[in-house]
This record gives C-alpha cells, sequence and structure tokens, in this order.
C-alpha cells in the first residue's frame, strides 16, 4: 500500500513481489515486464487462477483525502490508494501464495499491470497473447473488490464517437454559418428518452446504461462552431456480443456520422460448475450480477469460467478516502483458504 503504482508506474511494486514469489519453492515463476505469473505442480486434476492488478488510479488532488500513499490504519480500516481496487485482493493472493504448499488444486497466480487504462495496455492481456498457456485453468478468481461475495461475469463495455458538422462563422453573423455543437442537440436527446434495460442471463440480473460522457465543440467565445463530438458510454449485458452491442447503438444513432472507439466483451456468470457452487457454499451468500466490465472477460474469452470475488466494497473503488475494514481482507482470506484446502 506504500508503495505508489499508479497506471505506468508498476515497475517497483512488479519488483517487490517478483523478489517476494521466488523465494517460494513451490512455484515456478515467469515475468513479462511487469506482470507476474507463479503457478504450482502439485499433479492435481484440476487448475484455478487467483489474478489481480497491481496498478491503481492516479491519487487524489483533494486536500486531506485518506485514499492517497502513503497508506494509514485508523479503527482497524485500512485508508489508502488501491486499498479497495485491488491492492486488499493481491495482499490475499500474495498470503495465499506463501501459504499453500499443499492444495486442493493447482493455483496460478497472476498479478499484472495497466489494468486502470486502455485495453491496449492491459498486462494480463499480453499475458494472454504472449504466454496462454500460463493462464489455461478450470476456473478463475479475480479479487475485485465484492463485499465478500460472489459476483458472476460482467458487463461488456463500449465507447462510441458521434460527430456532427457544421459551418464556422463570426458569432456577429451567425446565420453565415452552421452550429455544430446545436446539431447535437437530438443526440442528447435519444439518450434522454433511451431506456436502458435489465436483463437476466444465467439467472442473475444485469443492468444495462447508455450515457454521454463527454461533449467536444468550438474553437473560441466568437466562433459559431463547425465541428462538434458526443461520446457515448455503452455498458451492455452479457447475453450480446460486442458486434451486437454496437449493432443497437448505431441502430439508436441511425442518420448520424458514428464510430466505435474501444470496446470489451462481456462474460457470462460462470457458475454452473461444481468448483463455483464449493466457493458459494463456503461464503453462503447468493451470487450477484457484475455491472462494471472486468477482466474476468478475459479469462471467459480464453474458454476459463470465471468471477469475481474479493474484499472491500466496489463503491469506494477510486474514491477519495479509499478504504477498506482490515477484517474483511482477513475473511477472504479464510474463504479462499478454506476452498483451496
Amino acid at each position: 500500500m506504500n508503495i505508489e503504482s499508479v497506471s505506468g508506474n508498476e515497475r517497483e511494486i512488479a519488483d517487490q513481489v517478483h523478489q517476494a514469489l521466488l523465494k517460494l519453492e513451490h512455484l515456478q515463476v515467469h515475468r513479462d515486464q511487469d506482470a507476474i505469473v507463479a503457478r504450482t505442480n502439485f499433479g492435481r486434476e484440476r487448475r484455478v487462477v487467483l489474478a489481480g492488478h497491481l496498478d491503481t488510479v492516479p491519487l487524489p488532488r483533494t486536500e486531506g483525502a485518506k485514499g492517497t500513499v502513503p497508506a494509514q490504519v485508523i479503527d482497524g480500516v485500512l485508508y489508502g490508494r488501491g486499498a479497495t481496487d485491488m491492492k486488499g485482493g493481491v495482499a490475499v493472493q500474495l498470503a495465499l501464495a506463501a501459504e499453500l504448499t499443499d492444495a486442493k488444486y493447482d493455483v496460478t497466480y497472476v498479478f499484472y499491470d495497466h489494468e486502470e487504462v486502455e485495453a491496449a495496455k492491459s498486462g494480463l492481456g499480453r499475458l494472454a497473447k504472449n504466454n496462454p498457456e500460463l493462464l489455461e485453468a478450470d476456473f478463475a478468481i479475480l479479487l475485485e473488490p465484492t463485499n465478500g461475495t460472489v459476483e458472476g461475469g460482467c458487463n461488456g463495455t463500449s465507447r462510441f464517437v458521434i460527430r456532427t458538422r457544421g459551418k464556422a462563422a463570426h458569432s456577429g453573423r451567425s446565420w453565415m454559418g452552421h452550429n455544430a455543437i446545436h446539431d447535437a442537440a437530438p443526440i442528447l436527446q435519444r439518450l434522454a428518452d433511451y431506456q436502458p434495460q435489465t436483463i437476466t442471463v444465467e439467472g442473475l440480473d444485469y443492468r444495462e446504461g447508455m450515457n454521454a460522457v463527454r461533449i467536444n465543440g468550438g474553437i473560441a467565445g466568437n466562433v459559431i462552431p463547425d465541428y462538434c463530438e458526443v461520446e457515448i458510454n455503452y455498458r451492455f449485458a452479457p447475453d450480446k456480443t460486442l458486434a451486437q452491442a454496437e449493432a443497437l447503438v448505431f441502430e439508436l444513432f441511425d442518420g448520424f456520422e458514428i464510430e466505435r472507439t474501444d470496446g470489451a466483451e462481456g462474460a457470462k456468470p460462470g457458475l454452473d460448475q461444481e468448483i463455483a457452487a464449493d466457493l458459494i457454499n463456503i461464503l453462503g451468500q447468493e451470487p450477484k450480477p457484475k455491472y462494471g466490465w472486468t477482466d474476468v472477460s478475459r479469462f471467459s474469452a480464453l474458454g476459463v469460467s470465471a468471477v469475481n470475488f474479493g474484499p472491500g466494497d466496489a463503491l469506494l473503488a477510486h474514491s477519495d478516502d479509499e478504504h477498506v475494514p482490515q477484517e474483511d481482507i482477513r475473511t477472504c482470506l479464510n474463504s479462499l483458504r478454506a476452498w483451496l484446502s
């Protein structure tokens, strides 16, 4: 927690994780830049993955914010950047990696960089491309914060830019031009009228969302803008592929110039295996859907069923006073220890 590891600055924390894992004789360790994979080879019939990212979002700028570096403990609560997202989960991974020298399953521990930025930089994506065999498994757990319950699958995510074009003119003679920002009004109206769906997938209800997240246009206070961009984020349930989500957005904004700029598939819950049922029984809580996108999607694309399960409240992730009760970390550790032993 006291190592600042904002995305792009993971080298120090990766070095320390790497050195810690190399000391454990029951693990085979592989490193790809700032991503580390450590694997047991007990000869078990099944293998599970425990995965977590080492990077965080930038430090808060608010004076007096506690979700920063260095961390601090106040009344049993750990405050600091990454406490919930997701160094609490990474701490559980490290503890289990050191402790479990004779587990029920073979275990692959994955620590990776660049999760909090664009998908093209993802350390997990790089591992999947360069060494997919290291990620082969029967089941995977991403230790993202879930308040101590299993969250199955995840929504997909996509971003689009819708452009309007006009004609520049002096604002004192506005009738000589055509205002591209004004032409964006129907885009916003279609968004306001759109009713996001809640879709049940394998027994879990996934809420969708479609929102404008950024508008750009205009060059000066006395110029009629000839160009405007509205950026749209669409979070879609895992009953759809990315291509189907794109088709829905293109249909909704038919008649406008539109481009998809980013996107990632969702993942179905992955709770249909006995290995997942065992974990749910230990926790004694009903599983929930994951509304945000997580890297369970990458495991799903590799053919590995995956769920989210980790300490902390996801609603506190990225917040100025990001924190997690220390007891939540211990409870997560104990649950996974029981599941793996």
